[in-house]
């Protein structure tokens, strides 16, 4: 398929350069670039979780007293 697309004049130059001491046609060394960049998963956004902390963060841990049995007694509650 034909397209035409605008490319810095470096970068092509450097692409041509590439082609020429490849032996390849301009075309092959450019869908060969695109290739790669597609073979490559795209970056994902890490996820950042809002800051719900309240009261004093160097104060007692209110939950350290009990097991994890009983917080999830105590979270599931009724349920």
């Amino acid at each position: 398929m034909k397209t035409t697309v605008e490319i810095h004049d470096a970068l092509l130059e450097q692409a041509r350069q590439r082609a020429k001491a490849t032996g390849q046609p301009l075309r092959a060394v450019i869908e060969d670039g695109l290739r790669q960049l597609l073979a490559k998963p795209l970056p994902t956004k890490k996820y950042k979780m809002k800051d719900c902390r309240y009261g004093n963060p160097n104060g007692p841990n209110p939950l350290e007293k009990y097991s994890w049995e009983e917080l999830r007694d105590i979270i599931y509650e009724g349920r």
